[in-house]
């Protein structure tokens, strides 16, 4: 009854946002008594974290406090893989009514199961994730993240009606059909990954078509690490507010956090979620404020408990308060994660830095790849990005100065001079899901 009586106006309350308003000492006893739960459910039915508990000295009697969730053993991706299917399972298979799976590069894929309040709680984080990006009843969302069994599509959709949205399941691709849409159906909201959403800008453009003259005021982005200077063109071009939303599947999907109106950091959905930030060599945990790896332990979980995930993504937990007056910690954006990391003669690198530099320059568009070879047993890199039509048509001594502009932003940040070329519109591969940054040629021949 209380969704039912909710104030329709923008930027009005939705009740499904009220923990993300709790006094820290009532989260704190939540996320304790759930923490002291999750962890007896996963001793009493997973084996691999049962043993791994045994060989430390651990019950769930040994849970006492928040702080003791560093003595508990952390969950990797390997894991998923090792016990695939079905041997990370909490709940009987009557019990689990989705399963979801991840591509698998090494040929299985990564399955991750739902009891039905699993479900209702992820419809619940991401109506939460929806209010904070401030969607409201009566918006037209159009939800280009991929169906099946990736979870960003039915993990969007369930969110958006649990809004009250009306929802659009158009899921990825078909860019003429989602601009059209977008027009037609007099779109407010939209949500697929960043990369996507600048290449239906561009298609926008050819047939004629500016999305900043349209109802579409809001996009929600996510699935992949983006720059603050890859939304200010996304905002810039298509005359919206852009979003920053955090999830992976194998805690749930989207909805772990998500930006509010401020856009300084992702809340984080912490009585369901607990996060941790850990130095990624030493796996030992670091204060709040310290950039390290994201670890995150699921609360709430039945069907398949994650206790103490390593993601891989690396960020910063922000304990100030936000102006928004939501209380749950924030996390700063992801810009990299720790495993997409490469090393050229001898330097840390991280497509992210290669993005910042890029956009810093005028005159780039966000398409852009990197390539790595090896020559004579050193290894290169080069940088292939795209150029507005103003720039490619300009004079050669104009295309040289962008060049050298751009290779100077890029030895600022990397400390490394790499081979630089200007591309004209639309050379580079488009992606409708996540766009593929690093080409690695390095092994070939």
């Amino acid at each position: 009854m209380l969704k039912e009586l909710w104030n329709d106006a923008e930027g009005g309350f939705h009740p499904a946002s009220a923990p993300d308003f709790l006094p820290q000492t009532a989260l704190k006893e939540v996320q304790l008594r759930r923490l002291r739960a999750v962890v007896a459910r996963a001793y009493a039915n997973v084996q691999l974290f049962r043993e791994r508990m045994d060989e430390r000295g651990l019950t769930p009697e040994s849970i006492r406090s928040l702080q003791d969730i560093r003595h508990l053993p952390f969950t990797v991706k390997t894991d998923l893989r090792d016990t695939y299917p079905f041997g990370l399972f909490a709940s009987p298979m009557s019990d689990v009514v989705r399963l979801h799976a991840s591509s698998g590069t090494t040929g299985k894929p990564i399955v991750v199961a739902y009891t039905r309040e699993d479900v209702e709680v992820w419809s619940e984080v991401m109506a939460r994730t929806f209010a904070s990006c401030g969607l409201h009843r009566g918006d037209i969302l159009q939800n280009a993240f991929g169906y099946g069994l990736f979870t960003g599509g039915l993990g969007a959709h369930y969110g958006g009606e649990a809004l009250g949205a009306t929802v659009i399941p158009i899921s990825g691709g078909n860019t003429d059909r989602q601009i059209m849409l977008i027009r037609d159906f007099n779109v407010t909201a939209l949500c697929c990954t960043p990369s996507y959403f600048t290449h239906m800008v561009e298609r926008a453009r050819e047939l004629g078509i500016d999305l900043r003259d349209l109802p579409l005021r809001v996009g929600i982005f996510g699935a992949e690490p983006w720059t603050d200077g890859m939304r200010h063109h996304i905002e810039a071009e298509a005359g919206i507010k852009a979003y920053d939303i955090y999830g992976l599947s194998e805690i749930i999907g989207p909805g772990v956090a998500a930006e509010c109106s401020a856009q300084d950091g992702l809340h984080v959905f912490e009585d369901h979620f607990y996060p941790e930030i850990i130095d990624p060599d030493t796996g030992e945990p670091l204060p709040d404020g310290a950039e390290g790896e994201l670890v995150i332990t699921t609360l709430s979980k039945k069907a398949m408990p994650m206790i103490r995930y390593r993601t891989r993504d690396i960020t910063s937990l922000i304990t100030e308060p936000c102006s928004c007056g939501r209380t749950i910690r924030r996390m700063r954006r992801i810009g990299r994660r720790s495993d997409d990391m490469f090393i050229i003669r001898g330097v840390n690198v991280f497509p992210s830095q290669v993005e910042a530099a890029l956009m810093a320059v005028e005159g780039t568009l966000p398409h852009y790849q990197i390539i790595l070879t090896r020559k004579g047993g050193m290894d290169r890199m080069a940088v292939e990005v795209e150029v507005t039509p103003e720039v490619f048509s300009d004079s050669i001594r104009g295309l040289e100065d962008i060049r050298t502009r751009l290779a100077q932003s890029i030895e600022r940040i990397l400390g490394i001079r790499v081979e630089l070329r200007l591309v004209e519109p639309h050379t580079l591969a488009r992606s409708e899901g996540k766009a593929k940054r690093v080409i690695d040629r390095r092994n070939e021949g």
